[in-house]
C-alpha cells in the first residue's frame, strides 16, 4: 500500500494541450575575438654600452680581469702619447720650415718690392736732374730696379695665399707699374726737349709712386704678420704631448709597483721596456723642442728683427734720396708748413723726416748686431749718413742763394769750380755708400737668420717618426708584460 508523505502535496499532472507561443529570436552576430593580452616581455633590452660596463665590473672582480684592463689602459696611454707627440711636432716642424722657406723669404721679397720701387723712383729723378744728357748708367739703374720690382711682384703673386689681401695688392701694383713707367717716359721726353712740363710729369709720377709704395708697405706688413704667426706656431709648447707623456709614464710606474707588491718580483721586462721607450720619447720631445725653440727665437731676435730694421733703414735712405732730387726738380713749386709754422719746401721737409728715420734705424740696427761682422757695415753707413747731411746742407745753402747749378752739381755730381768748390763732392756718393753698406749688413743678417732657423728646424726632424715608432714598441711592451702575468693564471 502506498502512502502519501505527510506535509507534501501530491504531484500534479502536466498540462495538456498547446502551450504558450515563444517568439523566435535572431541568431547572434559573431564578434571578432578580443586580442590576446600582451605577453609580459620582462625588463627592456640593455644597451651594448651598459652590458660592456657590466662585463668590465665582472672582470674587475678577478685578478686576470684587472690585469687585462690595466694592460689595455697602459697600451692606450702609450699609443696616445706617441700619436699626439708625432702630430704636434709634425705641425711645429712644418711651421719652422715655413719660416725658413716660406714666410720669411716672402717677407723679404715684400721689402725688396718696396725698396726696388723706391730705388727706381730715385733713379728716375736722378736721371731727370741730368737734363737731356741723361747718363747711360742712370738709365740702366732705373731699368734694373724696375725689372727687379716686376720680378719680386711675380714671386709675391705666386707665393701669396689665394684670396688674401696681399694677393689683391700685388695685382694692383702689377697694374700700376706700367702707368708709372709711362709717366716717367713722358717726363723724360719733355725734359729732353727742354719743356718745363717734364717736371710736372715727374712730380705726377712721384705722386703715383707714393701710392704704390703705400700698397707695397701694406704687403710688407701683411707678410711680417704671417711670419710672426709661423714663429708662434713653431715655438708653441706641446702641452698635450707633455701631459700625456707624464701620465703614461706614471701609469707604467704604478703598474710595476703594483706588480712588485703582489708578486715580489722587482722587474717586469715588458713594462720596463715600455717605460724606457716612453721616457725616451718624453726626453726627446722636451729636449728637441727646447733646442728648436732656442734656435728659432735666436733666428728671430738676431735675424728677422735685424733684417726688419735694416729694411726700414734702406727704405728711409731711398726715400730721402728721392726727396732730395725732387727738391731741385720742383724748385719750390710745392711748399708746406713745418712744425714751427714756417713755410718750407715740401720735399726738403720730407728729406729731413726720412734722414731722421734713417738715423734712428741705424742706431737700432747697431744695438741688434751681435758681432763685429754685423757692426762694421753699420758704422760705415752711419759715417756716410753724417757726411751726406753735411753735403746736403751745403747744397741747400747754394740753392737758397740762387746758385742752382752749384746746388745741382753738389747733388748729382759735377766739377769743382771757384764759384762751387764742393761741386765734385756730390751727395750721391754718400747715398751710394749708405746703400752699399746697408746691403752688406742685410746679407750678413740673412746668413745669421738661415743658420739659426735651420738649426731650430733640424732639432725637430725625426721626432714625429721616432715618437710614433717608440710608442708602438712601448705599447707592445706593456701588453707583453701584462700578458706574462696573465699566463700565470692559466
Amino acid at each position: 500500500m502506498t502512502f502519501t508523505p505527510e506535509g507534501s502535496a501530491a504531484p500534479t499532472a502536466p498540462p495538456t494541450g498547446p502551450g504558450p507561443v515563444v517568439p523566435s529570436q535572431a541568431a547572434p552576430v559573431p564578434r571578432a575575438p578580443a586580442p590576446p593580452p600582451a605577453p609580459d616581455g620582462g625588463p627592456p633590452r640593455r644597451t651594448a654600452f651598459a652590458e660592456g660596463v657590466d662585463q668590465l665590473r665582472a672582470a674587475a672582480t678577478t685578478e686576470p680581469g684587472r690585469l687585462r684592463i690595466i694592460g689595455a689602459v697602459l697600451a692606450l696611454l702609450v699609443v696616445a702619447f706617441g700619436s699626439v707627440t708625432a702630430w704636434q711636432m709634425n705641425d711645429r716642424a712644418a711651421a719652422a720650415d715655413d719660416v725658413l722657406h716660406g714666410s720669411q723669404p716672402l717677407s723679404s721679397a715684400a721689402a725688396e718690392i718696396y725698396s726696388s720701387l723706391a730705388a727706381a723712383n730715385t733713379a728716375a729723378s736722378s736721371g731727370f736732374l741730368a737734363g737731356g744728357q741723361e747718363t747711360e748708367e742712370s738709365r740702366k739703374k732705373y731699368e734694373a730696379e724696375i725689372k727687379e720690382a716686376a720680378d719680386r711682384l711675380a714671386f709675391a703673386a705666386s707665393a701669396s695665399e689665394p684670396g688674401s689681401d696681399s694677393e689683391k695688392r700685388v695685382s694692383d701694383l702689377n697694374a700700376l707699374l706700367p702707368e708709372y713707367k709711362g709717366l716717367v717716359e713722358r717726363a723724360r721726353a719733355n725734359n729732353r726737349l727742354g719743356y718745363p712740363l717734364g717736371g710736372a710729369y715727374l712730380r705726377y709720377a712721384n705722386d703715383k709712386m707714393q701710392g704704390m709704395l703705400e700698397e707695397a708697405q701694406s704687403i710688407y706688413d701683411n707678410e711680417n704678420q704671417r711670419l710672426r704667426d709661423d714663429y708662434a706656431d713653431a715655438t708653441a709648447y706641446p702641452w698635450a704631448a707633455l701631459g700625456l707623456g707624464v701620465l703614461a709614464i706614471g701609469g707604467l710606474v704604478w703598474a710595476q709597483r703594483r706588480n712588485y707588491r703582489r708578486t715580489n718580483r722587482v722587474l717586469n721586462h715588458g713594462l720596463v721596456a715600455a717605460t724606457a721607450a716612453s721616457t725616451v720619447v718624453l726626453l726627446w720631445l722636451a729636449g728637441g723642442h727646447t733646442v728648436a725653440r732656442a734656435g728659432l727665437n735666436d733666428s728671430y731676435d738676431n735675424g728677422v728683427r735685424s733684417l726688419t730694421v735694416l729694411n726700414d733703414a734702406r727704405i728711409a735712405s731711398l726715400t730721402a734720396r728721392g726727396n732730395e732730387n725732387l727738391t731741385l726738380i720742383s724748385r719750390g713749386a710745392e711748399t708746406v708748413e713745418n712744425a714751427k709754422g714756417d713755410v718750407v719746401d715740401k720735399y726738403d721737409l720730407r728729406f729731413d723726416t726720412s734722414m731722421a728715420t734713417l738715423k734712428k734705424q741705424l742706431a737700432a740696427a747697431e744695438d741688434l748686431a751681435d758681432d763685429a761682422s754685423g757692426e762694421k757695415p753699420l758704422k760705415a753707413a752711419g759715417a756716410g749718413m753724417a757726411e751726406w747731411l753735411t753735403r746736403h746742407g751745403s747744397a741747400r745753402d747754394a740753392d737758397e742763394k740762387g746758385e742752382y747749378k752749384c746746388a745741382l752739381s753738389q747733388v748729382i755730381g759735377g766739377t769743382a769750380t771757384t764759384e762751387c768748390p764742393q761741386g765734385d763732392q756730390p751727395t750721391g756718393e754718400c747715398f751710394d755708400e749708405v746703400d752699399q753698406n746697408l746691403n752688406a749688413a742685410s746679407k750678413h743678417e740673412k746668413r745669421e737668420f738661415e743658420l739659426a732657423a735651420e738649426g731650430g728646424r733640424d732639432a725637430m726632424l725625426g721626432l714625429p717618426v721616432g715618437a710614433a715608432v717608440l710608442a708602438v714598441l712601448g705599447a707592445a711592451g706593456a701588453v707583453l708584460g701584462i700578458g706574462r702575468r696573465l699566463s700565470e693564471y692559466r
